[in-house]
């Protein structure tokens, strides 16, 4: 095979055109509906028991925004009619050693931020404190403030979570620090605190999306479509459902989409964010110039092996590359040195940005697949205004992503895209919690 030939295979097993990703429309459709019904899935579609906010919400409330490896800790002041004063914030970093270790002490840390966090930030409020949990994993929600953790994701594996319920964990943990005056009243996806943060200020926001190490969305749906909900109608009729997304499984695979998926801790599941998200685009970038590599397409000499190290390429030097206009792409040749990949040509680093544009491209075309699929859920002929709260590194950061997507979604929908309004809602997810909080 000439380089030529390959290049143009390449495109073809990437590319997403109009009719596929409608396609990929109804399969999410059908999905979505097996998965409110209680049927297998790859979709969980799991009830949030919460509605949007009313706006009128007011208090001091802190939250325990934990999205991956980097969590916050934030005390959250609601003055009601959608506003809010700018929330006091702590950020951690977890380690390896943590977010492999036992569960009880990863929660336990925890508990020693939020400690912290009250000590030092002057955190002053009445003694019994309300908290809103963001936990960004998939759960089995059981009520407002309680879940039982199905799966770890993003390379999290700590042991004694799965099955449990995390909030009684996180107390469990903050008793055990003498901190039993704080109460763990909302538990939230990420998503739906981003959805939640956004509607408190804005009634059209009917979606929440993260994109950025992992993926998922939320949409507002009525309880009466929810058949496997057995409780009681909320006041609205209506019920945020985390959907869980990043599972979905009706997608066209690529070789190194499967040779990733083998790989992985998970192998079998989160196919569309191991598609999608940050935690994945730039090893699969890496797994195609490998493959090059060693058709003697790309680099020579002790790059061959250099290009050969699993996580070698970040989706952050990925995104990078892609964004460099620099004469010769002299950015792109210093960022392949701090891989150890010295002395490439020209020729190299212009494979190595046409290959991370086709990987980002593929991306943002399943994520605007999948939002196009969510949006026309609730409203089959787009005839309403939908405004979508979107948060992640991925989104926000990546040169070319944004853009990406809302072309797609206008291949998708034609004029009628002009009906959905994307609005990046950074750092709702903490934010978003609280305000369950108060709702409860």
């Amino acid at each position: 095979m000439e380089l030529n030939e390959y290049i143009g295979h390449l495109k073809y097993e990437f590319d997403i055109p109009v009719s596929r990703m409608r396609k990929i429309v109804r399969e999410f459709h059908s999905e979505m509906k097996k998965g409110l019904c209680g049927r297998k899935s790859s979709l969980k579609m799991i009830p949030t028991y919460v509605d949007i906010p009313t706006g009128k919400e007011k208090g001091s409330f802190l939250a325990l925004d934990l999205g991956g490896t980097n969590f916050r800790v934030l005390e959250v002041k609601l003055k009601g009619s959608g506003r809010t004063i700018p929330p006091k914030v702590m950020k951690f970093v977890l380690d390896k050693k943590r977010i492999a270790g036992k569960g009880d002490k990863l929660f336990d840390f925890f508990a020693g931020c939020i400690e912290k966090f009250i000590k030092y930030d002057g955190c002053r409020g009445p003694k019994e404190r309300k908290l809103g949990f963001t936990f960004s994993f998939p759960i089995k929600q059981t009520g407002v403030a309680s879940g039982d953790l199905v799966l770890w994701t993003k390379g999290f594996s700590a042991t004694g979570v799965v099955g449990k319920d995390v909030v009684k964990l996180l107390e469990d943990a903050l008793a055990r620090k003498g901190l039993d005056s704080i109460k763990v009243t909302a538990l939230a996806n990420d998503t739906v605190g981003t959805l939640i943060a956004r509607s408190y200020q804005d009634k059209d926001c009917d979606v929440g999306v993260i994109i950025g190490t992992g993926t998922n969305a939320c949409y507002r749906e009525k309880v009466s479509n929810i058949k496997k909900w057995p409780g009681a109608a909320t006041p609205s009729g209506r019920m945020i459902i985390n959907i869980e997304w990043g599972n979905f499984n009706k997608l066209r695979r690529a070789a190194c989409d499967i040779a990733l998926d083998r790989a992985s801790k998970n192998p079998g599941d989160q196919i569309l964010e191991k598609m999608v998200s940050g935690m994945y685009m730039g090893e699969i970038a890496r797994l195609v110039l490998a493959d090059m590599s060693k058709r003697g397409f790309l680099f020579s000499g002790p790059a061959k092996k250099a290009i050969q190290k699993k996580g070698v390429l970040k989706t952050q030097y990925a995104s990078e590359i892609e964004a460099d206009r620099s004469t010769g792409l002299s950015k792109t040749a210093s960022i392949l040195k701090e891989l150890g990949i010295k002395n490439s040509t020209l020729r190299d680093r212009e494979m190595v940005r046409t290959v991370c544009g086709i990987v980002s491209s593929r991306s943002a075309r399943v994520s605007a697949s999948a939002l196009a699929a969510v949006v026309t859920k609730a409203d089959p002929g787009l005839l309403k205004k939908h405004v979508i709260a979107i948060d992640g590194t991925v989104y926000e950061r990546h040169p070319t992503f944004a853009k990406k997507m809302r072309r797609a979604l206008k291949e998708i929908f034609g004029k009628k895209s002009s009906n959905i309004k994307i609005v990046l809602s950074k750092d709702g997810s903490g934010k978003g919690a609280a305000i369950i909080a108060a709702i409860a």
